[in-house]
């Protein structure tokens, strides 16, 4: 009688799910929904109602932003069909009547319009796929005609001296599973630069190249210059404050016009309609 061959068990990178895997690693959407809401509420006076999510992915801080109140509703703009559909999924569905106050569209976010909007959120430096002055002026103008009249533009950024080395990857631990930002390449005549991530397991096993990025590293002078001449009336620089006591970056984000040259930084940048 023939034996039964043996199966291999999957492999821990088999079973994993890289949209949940990068929103573990990167996205931290309660955290970010937290300060936009406060900043935008101390900021105008009133609280954030309607935001909309350029560059949206899986839709997880539009989600986050609902759950929040009856009253708050968002839409979400992306060219990927493919997390768009696993948004509406694994973030929309399960909100149940609260996912029927998100609207995901796939589109150019420079060709859709929507409603206006209180709040614009481009995070996760996905506008950085805008490789040319004109081509992030346009869409600065564009995010800007998508705001009420005292509407806010949010977005992130990141730099420093260690972001520029070619082939640099730098890991971060987590329980299941390593998270990986890869620099690829950089060409400093033109800032274009090419990023992965990749998810490594305790296995062995791992996803390599999960997300890839091609983009152009923009600098703060860069944006507040593009973002007045899209016709913004206050930009502000919000940097990313460090705990001594830990050693390691807080939960805080604070405006300033000077900064330490530090090999590592996230910023937040507000520009007001």
């Amino acid at each position: 009688m023939a034996k039964a061959k043996k199966t291999s068990s999957p492999s821990m990178a088999d079973q994993a799910d890289r949209h949940d895997l990068y929103e573990q690693a990167v996205q931290c959407s309660e955290f970010e929904i937290d300060w936009v809401v406060d900043h935008f509420q101390t900021l105008r006076g009133r609280p954030l109602r309607e935001m909309r999510e350029d560059f949206c992915g899986t839709a997880n801080a539009a989600c986050e932003f609902v759950a929040r109140h009856a009253d708050n509703r968002a839409v979400g703009v992306d060219l990927d069909p493919e997390v768009l559909e696993w948004g509406r999924r694994h973030r929309v569905e399960p909100l149940e009547e609260a996912g029927g106050r998100v609207e995901l569209i796939e589109g150019d976010v420079l060709a859709v319009d929507t409603p206006p909007v209180d709040a614009l959120l481009a995070m996760n430096f996905s506008y950085w796929l805008f490789k040319s002055r004109p081509q992030l002026l346009a869409y600065f103008k564009k995010a800007r005609g998508q705001l009420k009249d005292d509407g806010v533009l949010y977005m992130d950024a990141f730099g420093g001296y260690d972001c520029f080395k070619d082939d640099e990857e730098e890991e971060t631990e987590h329980d299941d599973f390593t998270y990986v930002w890869h620099l690829s390449s950089f060409n400093p005549i033109t800032h274009e630069a090419t990023y992965y991530i990749h998810f490594r397991f305790d296995d062995g096993s791992s996803l390599e190249r999960a997300f890839e990025y091609h983009w152009r590293h923009w600098g703060l002078p860069e944006i507040r210059e593009l973002l007045e001449e899209a016709g913004f009336s206050r930009v502000t620089i919000y940097m990313q404050a460090w705990d001594d006591e830990e050693d390691e970056p807080a939960d805080e984000f604070v405006a300033c016009e000077e900064a330490d040259a530090d090999p590592g930084w996230v910023a937040y940048i507000t520009a007001e309609k």
